[in-house]
């Protein structure tokens, strides 16, 4: 077996996932039921660990419930109950503050979409005449959320379906999980340094300029204070990492990978795969295909430093989410 594919046959880091708890299956929803959403139960499931919160139930909210509503009142936002009017909106966000230390250690989190407990984006909200007044409203477990874990990655169950949000969520949470597993073990500023280095096209292909400072990070490691190292290399790379790539810059990693591997190769290979590059970039092909003719020729002709690139393989293959046109 050559030297790539072991590579990428080898275990992968497992993310720690948050979710609502009706996207997992369990009928915690207002009406006795669930949400269950099938590409985290059937697709997602076998490669993460799971934490799910229902902040509804948790705050002794039975079910079947009366619906909430997120209803303006002065200038903020409160979750109100159809049922008895009451308020409950310091009840749902102070479970992201009682459970903190738990959700601290995720690697991402899918919330249920319309949700006035969970919903992240573009909730109604209503006057007290119960008119609607905005259509921007936030949950309020879901604001409590964000606030406290401004760099967790964090996407609503309905964007999920689409494929560009639904690879550029799953690449940011493996990314996150692989950051974790660094600063859980004894990590040294060598240890930073290499991870920059597997990660150099990923990066480049999100945010150069995030690319470009996440090495200054690395590059001062071996001098700087380690918790303040930890802390700006990490805040750096999830801002990296939460920025949206588009086809020119997928386009120039790809091209810059090439650049390490075109001179090893005959005239045949060398021109199909930069006119697989120019087919993605022309929006012709999926991003699956010059990944998978430099993973292939990189198994032969590429240095290591190539072979070790996360951007060749940033979560498992059996995702598939590559392929589409829209990535």
């Amino acid at each position: 077996m050559n030297t790539l594919a072991l590579e990428t046959e080898k275990t992968e880091v497992r993310p720690r996932l948050g979710a609502s708890s009706c996207l997992l299956g369990v009928p915690v929803r207002y009406n006795g039921g669930h949400s269950r959403y099938r590409f985290l139960t059937d697709e997602l499931d076998r490669y993460v660990e799971w934490t799910e919160v229902c902040p509804e139930a948790e705050i002794g909210l039975g079910t079947p419930r009366p619906t909430l509503h997120l209803q303006r009142r002065g200038e903020a936002d409160r979750v109100i109950s159809s049922g008895d009017g009451s308020d409950r909106t310091d009840e749902l966000a102070g479970i992201a503050d009682a459970r903190l230390a738990e959700l601290s250690g995720l690697d991402g989190y899918v919330l249920k979409n319309k949700s006035p407990s969970c919903g992240l984006l573009a909730l109604p909200v209503f006057n007290e005449d119960k008119q609607r007044v905005d259509g921007k409203g936030r949950g309020a477990f879901a604001g409590r959320l964000t606030e406290l874990l401004p760099e967790l990655p964090v996407e609503e169950q309905g964007r999920l379906s689409d494929p560009a949000l639904r690879e550029a969520f799953v690449e940011r949470i493996f990314a996150h999980a692989r950051l974790r597993e660094l600063w859980e073990a004894s990590w040294r500023p060598r240890d930073l340094v290499d991870f920059q280095t597997r990660h150099k096209l990923q990066l480049m292909a999100h945010s150069p300029e995030g690319y470009r400072e996440t090495g200054r990070i690395a590059a001062r490691a071996g001098s700087d204070d380690r918790e303040g190292t930890k802390r700006a290399y990490t805040e750096a790379f999830c801002k990296a990492m939460a920025t949206r790539t588009n086809r020119g810059r997928h386009a120039n990693a790809l091209q810059h990978a090439f650049g390490m591997i075109g001179d090893g190769l005959d005239d045949v290979r060398r021109h199909d795969l930069l006119a697989a590059i120019e087919d993605y970039r022309e929006e012709r092909a999926p991003l699956s295909l010059p990944v998978a003719l430099l993973r292939h020729h990189g198994a032969a002709d590429g240095p290591d430093w190539l072979r070790r690139q996360t951007y060749l393989r940033p979560y498992p293959d059996d995702l598939r989410l590559r392929h589409a046109l829209a990535v």
